[in-house]
């Protein structure tokens, strides 16, 4: 018996066709119902039943699966209460709240109700897998382990068939085409994210966006073996934070695995700090690898390949100045060092091995092809010598192997199957190839993306560490910095990372970011849970004498959030001297009636004024009576209190004053000299039990993350202003419109 079942094109019911696929029961789709209609399941008989409960109940009750719906009374009633809960993970303002309560059930639990799976089980799991990548930047942060474990164990036990109806009906909504070609061999995580290709186009400007889909070459489900390898010379940024992610997804989606290696070749820029940061960085992006190597594990055999490609003539020891080299790469001259004999070679390889006078004036090159257009594959340098100790073996060696000549000899070692790299490595790729033919390894697949570029951002880490080394910044978690600790620090969640380059896909096209992209994804994270504090602005702030308000203060307790009782509750005191702020005072007429924010309206009598014209101030009344409807302003206040505490507001700017620097331009020129903006606030008492790390929203002055909490009455609360992608940065605050000046 097949059952037909409609529904709306642009809201295919996840649910019922997961539930059906399960549970063996035959169903034909019909994504033809008009828009807002609610699926209808249509009888052999004729008769019609609809609303998504209805039907998982109705495909329950008829399963080949037992205990799918009906078991007693109390586990009957308990599948009926999460079939009502389910629909609140499509509301976008409670999503993370509903995921928390989740998890937080599920400690204890491997199924919702009982010990097996239920209807209840594939209505969350549909509602969660529905929401695509906002769900999979939350399943792949660890924030919520307990609902991401169920999750995956109800993926891993149904894999095809939930691979199969999110590819189906989550890239067209109820098109009935897939858009993933071999969903079936990929886990469910990368069903949804398979449909993050992005490049800053017009097309996707518009609210189209090309599905991504793109395949490793020669891939073998359970075979592939890819490697993140940072060198460890500063700390993550956001440009590598897309290798390790982009890592990461094709790691899932062929059932591989992923290794961390540190390729620490070069003692001058590396350090124990780098590798401990890194490796903290690679947690905080929920990066799951298989384990951590060093490309220096591997110098005695790179040493013995180096040694061997000598005696095979593939590789011979130059003395050329550095400076006459390039210049004789560049016009295809080889060197006069090119046919020394085996023998001249080897004495100068040990020459170098010792860090002798004379072994320091050569290196070890290559004998590829200088006539070839691609000038990397002339004769490229593999070894040259160093007496910097290296940060974890000391001393020892006085030589070190180049990137190029170490990264395909250890990639083939280590058994990579793909190795992903940026595409400023094109021309590169010849010499690896070339390299690992020597070599005589076997051809390991280079699979290209893009590199993310940004506004206004440096991404070299020789240029972050100039900023850092003149003093321009406090370290490399400056929230200035594009460093994962950096940008964590100004407030950016990690989830609105993740999902920011996910979005971005494995597209090979170049691309310059905006950053403001990245702040509003962070803000619909934010805006729904943050809690809700009051700051006036310090500077000449006015006092409002109210003539008829409360003699003796009182207090309220009122929500933090009116729209997320999760944010907890503040203690608001209300009195009749209250502070606001100077560009609000300024803003107001005599007689004019405004609406104190959370309390009611208030009508300014009289306005005082200083011999220059500024406000100093103002006298009215309190008139709750009043419609808040009517009135212009509604202004921000605090109560004249010694419970007050100190703010300082931090913004920032860019770091440079150019939108994209061209190759051959210095970006010393270009540093900004004033990237940092502090504001002194007075803040509501209840800032007092800000902890670091928070985010909250000060009303009408913008969202921020707190720094430095309240440590003493003398000293101030560090809040650090977070942007809301409307505008990056706004270096100053907002007036009576709510509207930043």
């Amino acid at each position: 018996m097949e059952l037909k079942l409609a529904f709306p094109a642009d809201t295919p019911p996840l649910a019922v066709i997961a539930a059906a696929k399960i549970a063996g029961v035959p169903l034909s789709t019909d994504p033809t119902l008009s828009p807002g209609s609610p699926p209808v399941i249509l009888l052999p008989s004729g008769l019609k039943l609809q609303g998504t409960s209805v039907l998982l109940r109705y495909i329950s009750r008829v399963a080949n699966i037992p205990d799918l719906y009906q078991r007693d009374a109390f586990e009957s009633c308990q599948i009926d209460e999460w079939l009502e809960y389910a629909p609140i993970f499509a509301s976008g303002s409670q999503f993370e709240e509903a995921c928390g309560y989740v998890d937080g059930y599920l400690l204890q639990s491997t199924f919702l109700v009982g010990h097996s799976l239920s209807i209840a089980d594939i209505a969350v799991w549909s509602g969660l897998a529905g929401t695509g990548k906002r769900w999979e930047s939350l399943r792949s942060s660890k924030k919520y382990q307990n609902l991401a474990r169920w999750f995956n164990s109800i993926l891993a036990e149904y894999d095809g068939v939930l691979n199969e109806v999110t590819a189906t009906y989550m890239g067209k909504k109820g098109s009935g085409k897939p858009t993933v070609s071999k969903v079936k061999e990929q886990d469910g995580s990368n069903a949804n994210l398979a449909k993050v290709n992005g490049d800053s186009t017009d097309k996707e400007k518009s609210g189209s966006r090309p599905t991504f889909e793109v395949d490793l070459p020669e891939a073998e489900a359970g075979k592939v073996r890819l490697r993140f390898a940072p060198e460890p010379s500063g700390y993550l940024h956001i440009g590598h934070s897309k290798a390790a992610l982009l890592n990461q997804y094709f790691a899932e989606r062929y059932k591989g695995e992923v290794i961390i290696r540190f390729d620490d070749t070069n003692p001058d820029k590396e350090s124990n700090e780098f590798v401990d940061n890194l490796l903290k960085d690679i947690e905080t992006l929920g990066i799951k690898y298989r384990t951590v190597t060093y490309t220096s594990d591997y110098f005695p055999k790179l040493m013995e390949m180096a040694e061997k490609l000598i005696r095979e003539g593939k590789a011979y020891v130059d003395d050329t100045p550095r400076e006459q080299m390039q210049k004789e790469r560049m016009d295809g001259i080889e060197s006069r060092c090119r046919n020394n004999s085996v023998e001249e070679n080897l004495k100068l390889w040990k020459e170098m091995i010792a860090g002798s006078e004379r072994g320091t004036m050569c290196c070890v090159r290559g004998k590829l092809d200088m006539q070839d257009p691609n000038k990397s594959v002339r004769d490229p340098v593999y070894y040259r010598c160093n007496q910097t100790p290296h940060h974890r073996i000391g001393a020892k060696y006085k030589v070190y192997p180049t990137y190029d000549f170490a990264c395909p000899f250890v990639d083939a070692i280590e058994g990579i199957t793909h190795a992903l790299r940026s595409s400023e490595y094109h021309d590169r790729n010849d010499q690896y190839y070339r390299i690992q033919t020597d070599m005589g390894f076997r051809k390991v697949h280079i699979y290209e993306f893009s590199r993310l570029n940004l506004v206004y951002t440096l991404l070299s880490k020789r240029k972050l560490l100039w900023f850092v080394q003149n003093g321009l910044v406090e370290g490399w978690d400056d929230p200035r910095f594009p460093t994962v600790q950096g940008i964590v620090r100004r407030g950016l969640k990690i989830e609105a990372l993740i999902q920011f380059i996910l979005e971005q896909g494995a597209s090979k096209n170049l691309n310059l970011m905006e950053w403001d992209k990245l702040w509003a994804i962070n803000k619909k994270l934010i805006d729904p849970v943050c809690p809700r504090h009051t700051a006036v602005i310090e500077e000449r702030r006015v006092l409002l004498t109210l003539s008829n308000g409360p003699n003796d203060p009182f207090v309220r307790i009122v929500p933090k959030h009116k729209k997320y009782a999760g944010a907890g509750e503040k203690a608001t005191t209300y009195s009749k001297r209250i502070w606001i702020d100077y560009d609000d005072a300024v803003s107001i007429s005599v007689n004019e009636e405004v609406t104190l924010m959370d309390w009611g309206n208030a009508i300014v009598k009289e306005i005082q004024k200083d011999q220059e014209g500024n406000v100093t101030h103002l006298s009215g009344i309190l008139h709750l009576e009043g419609s808040v409807k009517t009135t212009k302003l509604k202004l921000t206040w605090l109560p004249d209190s010694d419970e007050l505490v100190k703010l300082s507001l931090v913004d920032f700017d860019y770091l440079i004053t150019k939108k994209k620097l061209e190759e051959d331009e210095n970006f010393v020129d270009v540093v900004n000299p004033c990237t940092r903006k502090e504001t002194p606030a007075l803040g509501d008492s209840n800032m007092r039990n800000l902890k670091r790390g928070d985010v909250l929203q000060l009303e009408r002055k913008g969202y921020f993350r707190c720094d430095v909490p309240f440590l003493r009455p003398t000293k101030s609360i560090v809040l650090f202003a977070i942007p809301d992608g409307r505008q990056q940065p706004v270096l100053r605050f907002a007036g009576s419109d709510g509207k930043t000046k």
